[in-house]
């Protein structure tokens, strides 16, 4: 045992033996009503006799006992009251009852604070970052209301981070009301015969307003805020309709559809494209470029699966033509005519942000009391000499190819320049990756960027990390990249070269630099979705942190909910906070790479204590039989808990696979409940199973089996 945990045991053991020893001694019954009604006059007496001795001593009892969380608070402020008067008395209590409060906040950080975080880390993390925000004004609060437990508000804090100096000078303040009429009552003695005579119903409902107040309060300083923030614009007196969409992509299309659903009038503007980037040049056309990708090299593999004289090549323009049917078919789920049957007015035209209510659109003017910013992002060109000048593809202009390029250079190791690393070269191209970090996919695993990379190069991509981009240059007609690894120089010959290192956000054109809306590389938000002006509110890849559909979908039901019903949430205190805690994606090239929560490189990063087990896909019978027995599954959970901090899936249907592990996250369901649901056998799905089964496996009750093997040769005797 190590010193500071022995000397922890050692202080809660004597806390403990003194409020053991109050009870035992039956110390309360000089804490009550009764008691102070007898010893009224020999305490006044006491006082006049010795004033200093019986301050301090007061004073000192007052402390411990609020220290130690014991009952008794209550009689001694009102004996402060009967023995020194209003003023002198109030001074005394509310001093006293602050460093009370405060040595049990501290008790409470010291002896049980490591052991909660050690537990609970990540939900007190989540705490933690409301109390940096918003703690001193909840303090305020709960220490108006009486009807609310101090003590158990100055346990309950020490566990939060919480600054010391913060919470004695809130709760000074905070509980001097209450103080102030108790110790009143309490120069009432003689009259006072109960403690329920104390808070009448009258004076319940005066503190219940007290605790509201801060709330009105907060409530006038928004309105104050929001008048500064909106000064020089004329409101319109009455508005057109209750929301306007900017962008139908993900969040634009969630957005007007939720607004519609709840009979809310919507008006829905696109410039370009209904169903935006992921219809049209992202999600959709990638994955139906992949899927062929994957039959040609599943083609080159027949042997492999007992066919003989199977031949095919890759008609590159056909396979292109069959990326737009795609596109064309899932079009409607996204189209104009969906949206206005369920509702929705559709306007194509490029909207213009007039002022915080006001959009103009073809010529008109539009008004609406909530306005979302949905205008996602676009493909990040880096500044490399000679780049624009010899032209490039991106992921938004790859897909009017209609003829293959022979060699191929892709700028970028992220998911989106490695899934097209892959299709490309599947379809024939030669394909050369070039990547400035040290390995792709650099958000994953350096393991997981290993297995990508040695399944890219064993299927001919030429993968150069480390590797920067200088210049593009043109000599005798030929083009070439020159690039820098090691300190040195190399050239690298293309026909087509294909810029995939990021995407920024759609932030010019709307207006948003007349109105003084604050943004960076990304839209300024706060946790609610509101842009600098409250009734503006973004979501999706214009905002981040995730670029990901799903997570534009998600964001949009926190800003339409926020915008549409504003009144009816400040009764639940407030609009809702955006949730980030459980966010799953997918990178779509062989093997597949699905993740959710932690891996291992952000837990040691953070500091994030954590098991792991990896269970490998080549030992599952499904994998096995389909011949694609690669990759694995690994789970990170709190270390001695069944709780799980992240998964990482890489290998076949990984992003399918996943859904069951970010189900068990949302629900906080751990992995016993997965090892106790049944699985289909043979599928690729009781991988989570098995990975659950090595956990419980590592995690078996020893003690508990060593008696079951007595009982088992008792059995057999």
């Amino acid at each position: 045992m190590s010193t500071s945990t022995l000397r922890r045991l050692i202080i809660g053991l004597l806390i403990a033996a003194a409020v053991a020893a109050f009870f035992v001694l039956d110390l309360g019954r000089y804490l009550s009503l009764d008691y102070l009604h007898a010893q009224h006059a020999a305490l006044l007496a006491w006082r006049s006799e010795q004033p200093l001795i019986a301050t301090a001593s007061f004073f000192a009892v007052y402390v411990l006992a609020t220290a130690l969380s014991v009952p008794g608070a209550v009689v001694l402020t009102l004996a402060a009251g009967a023995i020194f008067g209003l003023w002198w008395g109030l001074l005394i209590v509310s001093f006293a009852s602050t460093l009370g409060a405060t040595g049990a906040f501290l008790a409470a950080r010291y002896l049980l604070r490591g052991m909660i975080e050690a537990r609970y880390g990540d939900r007190l993390r989540a705490i933690n970052a409301g109390i940096e925000r918003d703690g001193a004004f909840y303090l305020f609060t709960l220490r108006l209301v009486p009807l609310f437990p101090f003590f158990l508000i100055n346990l309950l804090m020490g566990l939060t981070a919480m600054p010391a100096r913060r919470f004695f000078w809130v709760s000074q303040i905070g509980m001097l009301a209450g103080t102030a009429v108790y110790v009143n009552a309490g120069t009432q003695l003689a009259q006072l015969r109960s403690l329920a005579g104390i808070l009448s119903p009258g004076l319940i409902g005066a503190f219940v307003l007290l605790g509201v107040f801060p709330y009105l309060a907060r409530g006038l300083v928004n309105a104050a805020r929001a008048r500064k923030v909106y000064r020089g614009f004329r409101r319109p007196t009455r508005f057109d309709r209750n929301l306007i969409v900017i962008g139908a992509g993900s969040g634009g299309l969630v957005s007007a559809y939720i607004a519609a659903a709840v009979r809310a009038k919507v008006t829905l503007i696109e410039k370009h494209q209904m169903g935006g980037d992921c219809l049209n040049t992202g999600c959709v056309p990638s994955k139906a470029l992949i899927r062929s990708a994957k039959y040609a090299s599943q083609l080159r593999r027949a042997g492999e699966f007992g066919f003989d004289k199977v031949a095919g090549e890759a008609n590159f323009a056909k396979v292109m033509d069959r990326v737009a049917r795609i596109v064309e078919a899932i079009a409607p789920h996204d189209s104009v005519e969906r949206f206005s049957g369920l509702g929705v007015e559709c306007v194509l035209g490029e909207a213009r942000l007039v002022d915080p209510w006001t959009v103009e659109v073809n010529g008109r003017r539009l008004s609406a009391r909530n306005i979302i910013l949905a205008t996602g992002a676009e493909p990040f060109v880096p500044p490399i000499p000679g780049l624009r000048e010899v032209g490039y593809l991106s992921s938004d202009t790859v897909w009017q190819l209609r003829e293959q390029p022979q060699r191929l250079i892709v700028l970028g190791g992220g998911p989106i320049g490695s899934e097209l690393t892959q299709a490309f070269a599947r379809l024939g191209s030669h394909v050369t990756q070039i990547e400035m970090l040290p390995r792709l996919l650099a958000r994953e695993d350096p393991e997981v960027s290993q297995l990508v990379i040695d399944r890219f190069r064993a299927e001919g991509v030429d993968v150069r990390v480390n590797t920067q981009a200088r210049a593009v240059i043109v000599e005798n007609g030929e083009k070439f990249l020159v690039c820098e690894s090691a300190g040195r120089e190399e050239r690298v010959a293309f026909d087509a070269i294909l810029v995939a290192v990021g995407r920024v956000a759609r932030l010019q054109g709307f207006g948003l630099e007349e109105l003084g809306i604050k943004a960076g590389r990304t839209m300024v938000v706060n946790e609610f979705l509101q842009t600098s002006f409250p009734n503006l509110y973004a979501v999706g890849d214009v905002v981040g942190p995730f670029q990901f559909t799903h997570t534009a979908a998600h964001m949009a039901w926190y800003a339409t909910v926020n915008s549409l019903f504003s009144p009816l949430l400040a009764l639940r205190g407030g609009p809702f906070k955006v949730d980030y805690s459980v966010i799953p994606w997918a990178t779509f090239t062989e093997p597949e790479v699905a993740r959710v929560g932690l891996n291992e490189t952000e837990a040691q990063e953070k500091g994030i204590a954590y098991e792991v087990v990896r269970y490998p896909l080549d030992d599952l019978d499904r994998a096995i039989a389909d011949g694609e027995a690669h990759g694995f599954v690994k789970v990170l959970t709190v270390p001695g808990k069944d709780r799980i901090l992240g998964v990482t899936i890489v290998g076949e249907h990984a992003g399918d696979l996943l859904a069951e592990y970010v189900l068990a996250m949302k629900h906080r369901i751990g992995l016993n409940k997965i090892l106790g649901t049944i699985h289909i056998y043979p599928t690729l799905a009781e991988a989570n199973k098995y990975a659950a089964g090595l956990w419980k496996q590592a995690h078996k009750p020893e003690r508990l089996l060593r008696h079951v093997e007595r009982f088992h040769t008792w059995r057999r005797a």
